[in-house]
């Protein structure tokens, strides 16, 4: 009789049915993920980009290199509009990094308060100002690897400012590339430093200056993070994306 319902118990063992393989999962997962466009699709699809936006710009208001270095640090966890509303009077007074000390982070502080970390971002603009003005005679020095290297600005901040100050053809990653890059997919990455690394190597010439552009308006707008709107999309019929969704 025990022997009979240990068997039984045996039987009903949730242990006792065939689990699905790990690799099995792995696999499973991996044919979700479609393969990158070829050359010629990404050709196809810049080409797209292109034609219904020619001279894309971006977003955020500036006069110069300088002011524009300031409006990207300042936009990191907020949005474009909040920016150009905290400078809109900020850059009529302070358009240098001289006038910008002589205003001093007091000073800024109430300009910037409405952002996002507005106390960190005060003391970086300005010892960002100082060394602007000690070490490089208050120009901004057109280098990545430089600016890298100033408080507060990183690798995307470094390149969107190079881009569009003095046209050398970075692609800056912000959430919305890395999002449109691997859903299209352009490439499959993980980090938004491989992704500018690979994009810069695979994205035509002839349309590598305004990539950024293109790619971000196109996540802003269109290829939107919870729903894209795939129907109105300009390279619906070009993307691999798997879950595309209707109106």
């Amino acid at each position: 009789m025990s022997d009979l319902k240990s068997a039984s118990r045996r039987k009903s063992s949730p242990k006792s049915k065939a689990a699905i393989p790990a690799k099995a999962v792995k696999a499973a997962v991996r044919l979700r993920v479609p393969k990158p466009v070829d050359k010629a699709t990404m050709t196809e699809i810049f080409r797209r980009l292109h034609e219904a936006n020619p001279e894309p710009k971006g977003e955020l208001d500036y006069t110069n290199p300088y002011t524009l270095l300031v409006a990207v640090a300042l936009s990191a966890q907020a949005t474009d509009v909040g920016v150009n509303k905290a400078t809109k009077a900020l850059f009529r007074i302070v358009d240098t990094p001289k006038k910008m000390l002589k205003l001093g982070e007091d000073g800024l502080k109430e300009h910037i308060r409405t952002l996002n970390f507005y106390n960190t971002k005060a003391k970086n603009v300005i010892a960002t100002a100082k060394r602007l003005v000690e070490e490089f005679g208050g120009e901004v020095p057109n280098s990545v690897e430089i600016l890298e290297t100033f408080p507060g600005v990183g690798r995307k901040t470094a390149s969107v400012v190079v881009n569009i100050a003095f046209g050398d053809p970075r692609v800056a990653v912000d959430t919305h590339i890395f999002r449109v890059t691997n859903r299209l997919p352009l490439a499959n990455t993980k980090t938004p430093l491989e992704t500018q690394e690979v994009l810069e190597k695979l994205i035509p010439k002839e349309y590598r200056l305004h990539a950024h552009h293109w790619l971000i308006l196109h996540g802003r707008y269109i290829c939107k993070a919870r729903k894209p709107e795939c129907w109105r999309c300009p390279v619906n019929d070009l993307c691999r994306y798997p879950d595309k969704t209707i109106p």
